[in-house]
């Protein structure tokens, strides 16, 4: 049975850390190279993050993310080198196509804060159960709703993979070409595509109902089946990162003074 979500406990160090760590993580990795504003901030983050996936034996489950990444980035280059408005300098010529410096740069920023969004989110997910993200969102006194939100979007996408998977497996079955040249593909999609949304929304009010039935809405004092026990490195970790992220926001107020 396909699981819900992309959690997979490896028994690494990385699955023991507290949720709250890892959120603020991602909160340090992405500001911390947007205040610095240089590319090798970026590039320090992305080593950062592969490493910390690579500790953690995650980097081989990140990397449909990462290829899936390149195919944006590699249309952003095409787009910015080619038509972006400040474009001056020529810097390589292919036939009558001239693509620019400037346009280039900007492409390879964005390249780099794609790619370093999507590997420290896929440190929280990869080794996180939605679960327990919501559990210990409402023990700090957050809404269950928004915990409930949270831990939805985490599951959602396996979720209708194994949808997907489940039709395309009874679609064969009934004889339709699922595989082969594209327009064998594309004229398969809609068969694939539709019974997927439309058990999506079935699921959605299936699980409304189930939430109503199961006290979702109480306002009475709630338990929890699992106590979180947090790593010994949480709280070094966190502060070191509060500290980096406020420090990079120090120097980049103190660089506009200037």
């Amino acid at each position: 049975m396909r699981s819900i979500s992309l959690y997979k406990d490896n028994g690494t160090w990385l699955c023991r850390v507290h949720p709250f760590t890892k959120l603020m993580y991602i909160a340090a990795a992405i500001l911390i190279p947007l205040f610095l504003h240089t590319l090798w901030a970026y590039a320090v983050a992305i080593v950062l993050d592969m490493a910390i996936l690579i500790s953690g034996k995650s980097l081989k489950r990140a990397r449909a993310l990462i290829i899936f990444s390149f195919t944006i980035i590699a249309t952003i280059f095409l787009i910015k080198g080619l038509f972006d408005g400040d474009n001056i300098t020529p810097v390589l010529t292919i036939g009558p196509v001239i693509f620019y410096k400037e346009g280039l740069m900007k492409a390879l920023r964005t390249g780099c804060v794609i790619i370093n969004m999507l590997l420290s989110f896929s440190i929280l997910v990869l080794t996180t159960k939605p679960e327990d993200i919501a559990d210990e969102m409402e023990r700090h006194g957050f809404s269950p709703r928004l915990s409930y939100v949270i831990s939805s979007v985490f599951s959602i996408i396996p979720q209708m993979m194994g949808t997907m998977d489940t039709i395309t497996d009874a679609q064969r079955s009934r004889g339709m070409e699922t595989e082969g040249k594209l327009s064998v593909r594309m004229k398969a999609f809609i068969p694939l595509i539709t019974p997927v949304v439309t058990s999506s929304l079935i699921n959605t009010r299936e699980r409304a109902i189930a939430l109503e039935v199961r006290g979702f809405g109480t306002k009475g004092k709630r338990t929890y089946l699992r106590t979180w026990q947090k790593h010994r490195g949480d709280r070094a970790i966190t502060v070191v990162l509060i500290a980096s992220t406020l420090a990079a926001c120090i120097w980049r107020i103190v660089s506009w003074l200037i």
